[in-house]
């Protein structure tokens, strides 16, 4: 080979970097009793143990700084990991909790950091005004395909109006609606909703749950694969039926 060549060899481009859209659940803490964290974080992962084993996770501590409680960022991340989470970022935080996170090599969200004083002005702020009762949480519409490795979370209904791919994972608390292929993993009701139901146009999923009872592909029947199907629970048994 040439020297022109070697250099040319040399400069030639091997990566890019892309913007990309990327779902990652999102810890929300409002109180440090590592105990009481612990149990609950089991209690949601019993729900969806496919979906939350080594699923990258976020740990927002805005909350918890409101209300002027401190807690062990090392001790949070040793449970988290003990739990099969991997935690990927932190937002939040005070000064000295984002650099413990740094420390443990978890990047920071700076833009949502919570400084001293703004926990104090949350402190002397006063009583809010009554809260109007909550509204159902909104339909969640997808309009481009689900790639592998993608992970989609609904706090209410979840409709996508295109594939989802082998290795993508689909979430709702509500119920889902696929209008293509669904190849990867679809869990419907993971808050415990036992009147979730899975809709899809031509089942080929890996795997589908609803309330934390699944079914993986090999116990799929061979007469409900390539088919429009709904799916709901009747008897903690999932129910597969044509459309």
């Amino acid at each position: 080979m040439s020297l022109d060549s070697q250099q040319n060899a040399h400069h030639s481009q091997i990566l890019e970097f892309k913007s990309s859209t990327f779902s990652v659940p999102v810890l929300v803490l409002v109180g440090n009793d590592v105990i009481a964290i612990e149990q609950q974080l089991q209690e949601k992962i019993h729900l969806a143990p496919e979906f939350f084993k080594n699923s990258p996770l976020l740990l927002d501590l805005q909350e918890l700084n409101k209300n002027a409680l401190d807690i062990d960022i090392t001790g949070l991340t040793r449970l988290i990991r003990k739990l099969d989470l991997l935690p990927i970022g932190i937002r939040g935080g005070t000064k000295k909790q984002t650099q413990h996170a740094l420390d443990l090599g978890i990047p920071a969200h700076s833009s949502h950091n919570v400084t001293a004083s703004s926990v104090s002005q949350a402190q002397q702020a006063p009583d809010p005004a009554p809260v109007a009762p909550a509204i159902a949480p909104a339909t969640l519409m997808i309009t481009h395909p689900v790639r592998s490795g993608q992970r989609i979370y609904a706090s209410g209904d979840l409709v996508i109006l295109a594939q989802v791919s082998a290795g993508a994972e689909i979430l709702a608390e509500g119920n889902i609606h696929v209008y293509g292929s669904l190849r990867g993993r679809a869990l419907a009701g993971v808050q415990g909703n036992t009147e979730a139901r899975i809709f899809c146009s031509d089942l080929q999923a890996e795997l589908i749950s609803i309330a934390g009872n699944y079914k993986i592909s090999e116990d799929l029947n061979g007469a409900v694969l390539h088919q429009p199907v709904q799916i709901y629970l009747q008897d903690h048994t999932l129910v597969i039926k044509d459309i």
